[in-house]
């Protein structure tokens, strides 16, 4: 599931920012507004007197300085025009939910014997975390004795119970809840925490911007300890209004948590608000799981099977033929018994394709992606008897092709694996700041937790975060007066790098001791001939979170990261200045590992130093570029800091040149406020040249025509009503929407459907 949220272009002059989509809107509009500085409710009511079309909603005291109201787009772009004290006009867009072992891999057993200074075991006692969610089932046995109440902020009250609706009904919110603190049948994170509920998505997970900014409005006046918020999008943009208010948050002393995104495995695909400077934006790895793969008679490839939730274990005892089953349909599953059927993602839902493929006797379902971009992860609506599975578009096709050679066999061998970063994890860096996102990664696949009325396994960012709010809640409970920023640290300064699965690293071997290091565990260029032992700093940040180290931390340093920025003519020489503080007893001796060479690069690091008990220092870190010798686009790795008798990896991240990021983001496409008209929204980072959206026939990708195109658009969002004469006939449409830019383009794709519903 993902999040649809409001774009906010970042504040870099002091000229009003209007969003586009309020200026070109014709319909009745809710919007954002911020101020420059805090004004009281009487100011904020005088300041809307004149315009009486406009109908105040809620003043933001605490999360933004700034209010929401109502009223026509040309009176709001008249607002923004006439009053020096608004900083920004921003619309609200809808929102959706993201969607023991797990525990264990954290290090959560093993802080089950560690003690408060009030010598009481670490359990997340005395602290609080809000859960913005879709709303928590207080009643459910594993967390009704740590649930303290909370607020509705989709229907104005104070019960956020879960929406119950038939057709409509949620479990998101208990879930996160549980990881963090259930105390039942099942034990959370910090199982003694208490739980606020804020109940900012109602039925079927949707909110809106304005909803979720009360709840983080109301979770600083409530002076909750953390809070998660377990919801995104697939926007990569630092400054939207959410991201703020998270910002605001932690300047408040609140721990913010943020999942990062489930659109992986790509590059730049890290969604605001895990793209907030100061929360914790968290990504996915795995815990200890089984993994199955597809071996085909007479190939060497191993195909990865993603186990869909639900599926039954792929456990298969002997080879089996495979078949085509076209995308599920019953008459296409016709030779499928006591064979692997072979189904094309799309059009039918996971389940129905895996229901339609069991009635037709199939011994497994193997579904492969329609798009590219690697596996995907799924859940199915009810429990299957036989093994349901993804692969990825070209591993499909590549066994498609095989069916045509009558290559039929196979087998599955399955695999113990850990701690690998999931598929759907959002990578990063953000773009405009070229900031590292995520800064850790948790357990967020098959994992355990409340629903209401039992318990599920679900995947997602949104089951990482909560580990580590969870996580959080037992540091806070140890150093009750560390800052949220010192929490953050001793979860990155600890974290464990992830290294992938099965490469093979071709420049050296992975050091042991403190000294010997490589390119491929320290220093790394996008496009270098290399296989990198570990994952890159802009896909885990600093690694696989381990809580139990963190908490015994004696070294903090911050920030966590290090970002050096994109060279400018006007400087090749970037800083960074970092602060270490020695939280030990003892004295401690300080130096940095030297990095390895790399043409261009010239590191300037301080000199060993020794600090005494508590006691701090500020140090520079400089490197220095010559764009001339170093040919790398993008360049990152650890900084080691040797600290006493532990080591403290820094990620750091360099830019040369505008990279390549996507210049499309964020398209959705929905029903209009008219019978007969549709809207779609989309999001370009960069602005276009051209831009337009191109229709085509799914079946054999026949050209239809444009749903629309439009020259020299400015960066930011595009929101627009498209009326009944500039729609196709009715049916179902592959689109392609692309962006122009200095010869460049960029394109999305996705299925729509238009279906004109009689008046």
């Amino acid at each position: 599931m993902k999040l649809l949220l409001a774009l906010l272009l970042a504040f870099q002059t002091p000229k009003i920012l209007i969003h586009p989509s309020i200026t070109k809107s014709t319909q009745e509009t809710t919007a954002i507004i911020i101020l420059d500085k805090p004004h009281t409710d009487q100011e904020i009511q005088q300041l809307m007197k004149p315009y009486k079309g406009v109908k105040l909603r809620r003043v933001f005291h605490h999360a933004l300085d700034g209010f929401s109201v109502e009223g026509s787009a040309e009176t709001l772009a008249e607002i923004g025009r006439s009053h020096k004290q608004i900083k920004n006009i921003s619309p609200v867009i809808t929102y959706q939910a993201e969607t023991e072992e797990s525990v264990k891999i954290i290090g959560g057993e093993e802080v089950r014997s560690f003690f408060d200074k009030k010598n009481e075991r670490l359990t997340g006692k005395g602290v609080t975390v809000g859960v913005i969610d879709t709303g928590v089932d207080y009643t459910h046995p594993d967390l009704k004795r740590n649930y303290a109440g909370g607020r509705d902020l989709v229907d104005n009250d104070r019960d956020p119970m879960e929406t119950l609706a038939l057709g409509k009904a949620t479990i998101h919110g208990t879930h996160v809840a549980g990881i963090i603190a259930a105390n039942g049948k099942i034990k959370g994170v910090s199982p003694e925490a208490k739980i606020v509920a804020y109940r900012a998505l109602g039925p079927g997970g949707g909110g809106t911007t304005e909803q979720v900014l009360a709840a983080i409005d109301q979770a600083i006046k409530d002076k909750v300890d953390v809070v998660n918020l377990s919801l995104g999008n697939d926007i990569n943009g630092p400054d939207l209004p959410i991201s703020l208010a998270l910002n605001r948050a932690v300047d408040r002393g609140i721990v913010a948590v943020a999942a990062s995104g489930n659109s992986g495995p790509n590059v730049w695909s890290v969604g605001s608000p895990g793209t907030a400077s100061k929360a914790i934006s968290v990504g996915a790895s795995t815990p200890t799981l089984e993994t199955p793969y597809l071996l085909i008679e007479g190939s060497r490839d191993k195909f990865q099977i993603e186990p869909l939730e639900g599926s039954a274990k792929w456990s298969l005892d002997r080879s089996a033929d495979i078949v085509d089953g076209g995308i599920g349909r019953p008459d296409e599953l016709k030779n499928v018994d006591g064979k692997i059927a072979l189904i094309k993602r799309g059009i039918l839902t996971f389940s129905k394709k895996a229901e339609n493929a069991k009635r037709a006797g199939a011994k497994a379902v193997l579904i492969y992606n329609n798009m590219t971009g690697g596996r995907f992860m799924g859940n199915l609506d009810t429990q299957m008897s036989i093994p349901v599975g993804a692969i990825s578009k070209e591993d499909g096709v590549i066994l498609q092709k095989a069916l045509k050679k009558q290559i039929t066999s196979a087998r599955v061998t399955v695999s113990e694996d850990s701690d690998r970063l999931a598929d759907f994890s959002s990578r990063g860096p953000v773009t405009g700041t070229w900031e590292i996102k995520p800064d850790i990664v948790a357990p967020g696949v098959a994992i355990n937790s409340t629903i209401p009325g039992g318990y599920l396994s679900l995947q997602g960012t949104s089951m990482a975060a909560p580990h580590v709010a969870g996580a959080c809640a037992l540091i806070k409970q140890a150093h009750p007066d560390w800052t949220p920023e010192q929490i953050k640290a001793s979860l990155m300064n600890t974290a464990k790098p992830l290294s992938k699965s099965n490469s093979v690293d071709r420049t050296a071997t992975i050091p042991n001791g403190a000294g010997r290091r490589t390119a491929a565990n320290t220093g790394r260029t996008l496009g270098a001939q290399r296989v990198p032992a570990y994952y890159r700093t802009f896909e885990q940040g600093a690694g696989r979170i381990q809580v139990d180290e963190a908490i015994q931390a004696t070294t903090l340093v911050t920030p966590s990261s290090i970002r050096f920025g994109k060279f400018t003519e006007q400087s090749d020489v970037h800083k960074a200045f970092l602060h270490v503080e020695n939280t030990s007893q003892q004295d401690q001796r300080y130096s940095f590992d030297i990095p390895p060479y790399v043409d261009g690069l010239e590191w300037r690091l301080p000199l060993s130093f020794t600090l005494e008990p508590q006691q701090t220092k500020d140090i520079t870190v400089e490197l220095t570029v010559d764009p001339q010798v170093f040919k790398g686009k993008i360049h990152d790795g650890y900084l080691r800091l040797q600290a006493g008798g532990a080591s403290v990896r820094i990620p750091y991240l360099y830019v040369l040149e505008e990279p390549d990021y996507p210049r499309v983001m964020g398209f959705d496409f929905a029903e209009g406020d008219k019978p007969g008209q549709y809207r779609y929204e989309v999001y370009l980072p960069g602005g276009a040249e051209e831009f337009g959206i191109a229709l085509f026939n799914p079946e054999d990708y026949r050209f239809v025509g444009y749903l629309d195109t439009i020259t020299n658009v400015k960066k930011g969002l595009i929101r627009k009503d498209i009326s009944d004469d500039q729609l196709p006939a009715d049916g179902i449409y592959l689109i392609k929407v692309f962006a122009k830019k200095a010869s460049k383009e960029d394109h999305i794709e996705r299925m729509i459907t238009i279906e004109r519903k009689e008046d």
